[in-house]
């Protein structure tokens, strides 16, 4: 290996495979590596140390090697100063970008260690005066100045629990198999822990929430406080809203569980409505819609963003049809979010996963397994599913979070 650089890993190395993982990354990017220190804990909650050398072909592979395993916590022990390029084309990082995760991320400028704000995964490090940021992509613009090194930077990544068994039934993070009430316990009393912190609560939600007839139960989750922010797409609004001016979701009469006449003509007809009144908020005004999620959301003052697809009806006035615009302001609504809960829908979900801190809890909660685990292969580590039927869910939910609605049933 012509280029070679040191490295220092901390934490439960060997029980979580972290140290495994670090080393097949080494290896996959065509790197080498050589331990030099290897301290193993002694008790079982004691932290092991390894310091490696790591070496490339070239300084372009190393970087790109560094980048890679500071994911999993591998630092530089001589972290340096990170070279910065400057973009000379919109809308293009600079050749040898630092590609960033959701994790607590570090720069170091100036001799001192910046942190990085709204940390965010698949962006670039954007350096401004004495702060550094993530941007993405499409927002980047001529003479901005760019990390482009793994030098200089320094990632924190999340602390892997020491757990004691080594088998166990339903030891998994996705099962079908646990108790619900536990796991609806849980959903409260994050969501209760984030509001008394002061945070927002960040609902994602896809039409099965209006289909399995949970739209009461989500109804009272916002007027009980618990739904500040909802992201979401065309389906969910305009069948919430279909919902309330027919008494159907896609045609299916929610109280008898069965299709009617023409109802297949009411998703359209609903959007319509919307769209003579100008948006959701005037129709709620002008006492069109009287009732259903999007009602309860602008009565309370909640925030949404509804980003469309080329699938889409319509589609409602309120939705962004161009989707970085619609990112944009999906972005916009996460300072301050404690928690988030995704309910019924994988697209929204990976989504917002690509664009949420890691040190946000978030749980996903669908019938379909692949949704739930798709999140935590995408980059989310935080992420924890629960699979289950969404409106059954939302409903116990509902009668935890929210008195009024425990006594009415």
């Amino acid at each position: 290996m012509q280029v070679t650089e040191t490295v220092e890993i901390t934490g439960h190395l060997m029980d979580s495979g972290l140290l495994s993982r670090v080393l097949d990354d080494i290896r996959g990017y065509g790197g080498e590596y050589t331990l030099d220190k290897f301290d193993l804990g002694y008790d079982k909650d004691d932290p092991s140390t390894v310091r490696m050398t790591v070496g490339a072909e070239d300084d372009e592979a190393l970087q790109r090697l560094l980048m890679r395993i500071q994911t999993k916590g591998a630092n530089l022990v001589d972290p340096g100063t990170p070279e910065i390029a400057e973009v000379t084309q919109d809308g293009v990082f600079p050749d040898g970008f630092y590609s960033t995760t959701n994790l607590p991320t570090s720069v170091r400028l100036n001799g001192r260690w910046v942190q990085v704000r709204n940390p965010e995964m698949d962006c670039g490090l954007l350096v401004e005066g004495d702060t550094v940021r993530t941007i993405p992509m499409s927002d980047v613009r001529t003479g901005m100045r760019i990390i482009a090194s793994a030098q200089g930077v320094k990632v924190t990544p999340p602390i892997v629990a020491n757990t004691e068994e080594s088998f166990g039934f339903m030891e998994s993070d996705v099962s079908s198999e646990k108790p619900q009430r536990v796991l609806v316990m849980q959903v409260a009393d994050g969501m209760r822990e984030a509001k008394a912190n002061g945070q927002k609560v960040l609902w994602v939600g896809g039409p099965g929430i209006v289909h399995t007839g949970a739209a009461p139960a989500m109804v009272a989750l916002v007027e009980a406080g618990y739904v500040d922010v909802l992201f979401a797409g065309n389906a969910l609004a305009t069948h919430d809203i279909e919902s309330s001016l027919y008494g159907t979701s896609l045609g299916v009469d929610l109280a008898r569980g069965r299709g009617v006449e023409h109802g297949h003509e009411h998703h359209i007809r609903a959007i319509n409505t919307i769209r003579k009144a100008g948006s959701i908020a005037a129709a709620v005004e002008q006492g069109v819609l009287t009732s259903g999620v999007m009602h309860a959301l602008v009565k309370k003052g909640g925030r949404f963003v509804l980003v469309g697809s080329v699938r889409d009806d319509g589609p409602l006035p309120d939705v962004y049809t161009d989707v970085l615009e619609g990112q944009r302001a999906m972005r916009a609504e996460l300072p301050g979010v404690g928690y988030c809960l995704m309910a019924a829908t994988m697209l929204h979900s990976v989504a917002t996963g690509n664009i949420l801190p890691a040190s946000i809890p978030l749980t996903c909660v669908d019938i379909n397994p692949a949704t739930v685990t798709k999140l935590a292969d995408r980059g989310s580590s935080q992420a924890r599913g629960i699979v289950t039927d969404v409106g059954l869910f939302i409903e116990h939910l509902a009668r935890e979070l929210a008195p009024d609605y425990a006594e009415a049933k």
